[in-house]
């Protein structure tokens, strides 16, 4: 499920600034864009954030300051600063000029003052990073939930209508086998109008074969079934996004199963119906995890 959360915390003079965003995804991807002082601590960062979230697209971008005054360092290159002074010493003797040496024609040069890398109290950095992250992964598993509960209401509400439409089939599902009677009759009747010695037994057997083969009744009772397991994972604690995509599958395969045995129009719409609410619920269980 989407959702975006950001936090700040500070150890000392060092402050940790985060954002997180989190997309749709069938699988737990976490994209993580920080400095290369925090590259170490890639693999605990990860571990936080997997710990509170199971799927996702996760992106993470940290970025670290350093309030210190001595933040910015600079040294001299002592081999440069020689090397050159020589250099110009040689020009000044071979030249043979009486001006003196200054220390700014040495500072002239390039690259002869640099700034240095400070080195970096590790801990304290982590001691900013992490309290951070976890504020973060917390804010953030709060907004995904806030998004499950309206979620949850809509799926539900969703499934009601299932069962409503379920209903109405199983009512108009007892005409079938008798439809399908009074038709392989009717056919049968044209068909050997003008014959003798017709063996009515035997096609009663018949008629009675083919009205079974489009008895419903037990899609239908896997189908209240199917409604009762998909409630009972809703109400689950643990993840169960891909349970219910499974269950998506199953609801279409026993609606396909009546729906190739419809004898009626209005069957055959309502079941349409049912199947295109289906497709609704399918997308929104893509974003449960």
């Amino acid at each position: 499920m989407t959702a975006f959360s950001r936090a700040t915390d500070s150890c000392g003079s060092i402050t940790a600034d985060v954002t997180m965003r989190a997309v749709n995804s069938r699988y737990l991807d976490i994209v993580l864009h920080c400095p290369e002082s925090c590259q170490e601590f890639e693999e605990n960062i990860k571990k936080i954030v997997s710990g509170c979230h199971a799927r996702g697209r996760i992106e993470i971008r940290l970025s670290v300051r350093d309030e210190s005054e001595d933040q910015e360092l600079f040294e001299v290159d002592r081999a440069a600063a020689f090397s050159y002074f020589r250099a110009v010493e040689k020009i000044k003797n071979d030249l043979k000029l009486s001006s003196d040496i200054l220390v700014s024609d040495i500072l002239s040069a390039r690259n002869i003052i640099v700034p240095c890398r400070k080195e970096h109290d590790m801990k304290q950095i982590w001691a900013a990073v992490e309290p951070c992250i976890e504020a973060a992964t917390t804010s953030l598993d709060a907004m995904r939930r806030k998004e499950g509960e309206n979620l949850y209401a809509d799926l539900s509400a969703r499934m009601d209508y299932i069962e409503a439409g379920l209903k109405q089939i199983e009512h108009d599902a007892a005409e079938i086998p008798q439809i399908y009677r009074q038709r392989l009759m009717e056919r049968i009747s044209y068909l050997t109008s003008d014959a003798h010695d017709i063996d009515m037994v035997r096609i009663s057997q018949e008629a009675a074969i083919l009205a079974d083969k489009s008895d419903v009744s037990e899609e239908i009772v896997r189908l209240y079934s199917h409604i009762k397991q998909f409630r009972q994972t809703l109400d689950s604690e643990e993840s169960q996004g891909r349970k219910l995509n499974f269950l998506i599958q199953e609801f279409n395969r026993e609606f396909n199963t009546i729906g190739s045995k419809a004898g009626k129009a209005a069957l055959s719409h309502r079941i349409v119906d049912l199947k295109s609410e289906l497709e609704k619920i399918r997308e929104q269980v893509q974003n449960i995890e």
